[in-house]
């Protein structure tokens, strides 16, 4: 299996000292992140879609071999909810995010903690989604957590997000041929990371993109995936 471990974000100016050098600009974080970890997962394209101008700029910043998780906009998944209408700001997002190329990894869509399951819908929505890409789902209502949703993800390779957190925790369950986790607790120890490497590494998957939370206190956010990544095995 290969693990990427990054953060959800990294432009985060509490970490100057700590992680980035106190003396670095804002423009050279990406680059500086990038140079120590192989992914991270983008949020502020949540709250406004990505411009292929923007894009671009990011993928000159980083390696090669740099992947960037993308979180879809909020138009489609809080606005919209799924419905049909969306399927322009789908494709809108999927146009303008190919220019990312090899550097692109999986699409998240996070859907709102009051949405619950509606399998005919889902359906529909899955539908949008080409072949050939990664897309991962995130349901923050237990609701969800049905044979026929993780029927429906199977059958198009789309990850079901496996979250850890104080307020919401998901069940462990693998849809697709890779995997998409979020560990945004803020108190990981080596013995809970190497718990959570060895679930990770139970469930066969090709590829694991793991995201940690950012937080200005010990334990999360960079330090968490230099710790996660010595232990997993």
């Amino acid at each position: 299996m290969r693990v990427l471990a990054g953060t959800s974000g990294y432009a985060f100016k509490e970490w100057k000292g700590t992680f980035y050098p106190a003396d670095l600009k804002d423009a050279g974080m990406l680059g500086y992140y990038a140079g120590r970890f192989p992914t991270v997962e983008i949020n502020n394209t949540f709250y406004r879609m990505p411009r292929e101008n923007v894009l671009q700029d990011w993928a000159a910043q980083v390696p090669e071999t740099f992947t960037f998780a993308i979180k879809a906009s909020q138009r489609i998944t809080h606005h919209a909810r799924l419905k049909p209408e969306s399927k322009d700001l789908v494709y809108y997002l999927l146009k303008n995010t190919e220019v990312l190329g090899e550097k692109l990894g999986p699409v998240l869509f996070q859907l709102p903690p009051n949405m619950k399951k509606d399998i005919e819908r889902l359906r529909a929505f899955l539908e949008f989604l080409p072949a050939g890409r990664r897309f991962a789902i995130e349901f923050r209502n237990s609701t969800w957590f049905e044979d026929d949703v993780v029927d429906a993800l199977k059958a198009k390779d789309v990850a079901m997000t496996i979250i850890d957190q104080d307020d919401f925790v998901t069940p462990p369950i693998a849809t697709a041929s890779w995997g998409y986790v979020r560990l945004h607790r803020f108190d990981y120890d080596a013995k809970s990371l190497a718990e959570w490497a060895a679930r990770i590494n139970e469930q066969g998957w090709s590829d694991a993109y793991v995201y940690f939370k950012h937080d200005e206190g010990v334990g999360s956010g960079p330090p968490a995936v230099d710790a996660f990544t010595k232990v997993f095995p």
